[in-house]
């Protein structure tokens, strides 16, 4: 990726905290504030659908106690899509958003395309389910954004993630997201054929942003909530930032 098409501002699993996460409402109140790109988690259904879910299991941000059973019977890969969609993603939040459902893929890529939006998906699979989920996403998002000018950022901490991606659609950029520096964390995204490094913003120094950038990589961070961090950033020149706080924190 020779230029960087994505704003510095990226608004968290829709909207941060001011609406319930990885749902089209949070993605309206998170546009509402004025950001053009939104970072959303996505695994697969049961069978096989791409969902808009960051926890593992279903009982943080939906009704599926109620519905479903407590624990970890609620884990939601193993739901078809028809169970799923039928869950309330909302009232965990407020009463204003009760009854808001999980979205698939599909329809939260018609939203950022009809309206101009960019997308940062990270990959999130069911444990055991790395790859495959890696392929089917890269697949849906290289169907979706077909002919667009601006494809998805596609991330996940799962390299095997990354790598069912690469290997299915390589044309789709991708990111890893790291929250340590460990060992061989640089020659992993070079590997992957990564666009980007997205990390635990803590991590960033001049050292490694320098790293980075003579890679020829973006150096993105997660998920800054306070003006100082965000200024810090700014300052060493990051790409890209990655925030709950979309009141606080204008995109322009």
């Amino acid at each position: 990726m020779t230029s960087w098409p994505y704003p510095r501002w990226i608004a968290h699993r829709g909207a941060g905290k001011l609406a319930p996460e990885n749902t089209l409402a949070a993605f309206r109140v998170g546009a509402g504030y004025g950001y053009r790109m939104f970072e959303c988690d996505v695994k697969l259904s049961a069978d096989g659908v791409p969902f808009l879910l960051h926890d593992a299991t279903l009982q943080r941000t939906t009704n599926a106690r109620s519905t479903i059973g407590p624990g970890n019977s609620a884990v939601g890969g193993n739901y078809p899509w028809v169970t799923l969609s039928q869950l309330d993603a909302g009232s965990w939040h407020s009463r204003a958003f009760a009854g808001e459902p999980l979205p698939t893929l599909e329809a939260i890529a018609a939203y950022c395309l009809r309206n101009g939006y960019c997308l940062n998906i990270e990959i999130k699979p069911t444990p055991g389910l790395e790859r495959r989920t890696g392929e089917v996403v890269a697949q849906y998002a290289a169907r979706l954004w077909q002919g667009q000018t601006i494809a998805p950022l596609l991330t996940s901490f799962q390299p095997d993630a990354l790598r069912g991606a690469m290997q299915t659609q390589p044309e789709l950029p991708r990111g890893l997201l790291l929250d340590s520096l460990g060992s061989g964390w640089l020659e992993t995204a070079q590997e992957l054929g990564c666009v980007a490094l997205v990390c635990n913003h803590a991590l960033w120094d001049k050292e490694s942003v320098a790293q980075v950038q003579t890679a020829g990589m973006r150096t993105l961070s997660y998920t800054v909530n306070d003006e100082w961090a965000a200024e810090r950033l700014i300052a060493l020149g990051t790409d890209s930032i990655i925030t709950d706080r979309v009141d606080w924190f204008s995109p322009a």
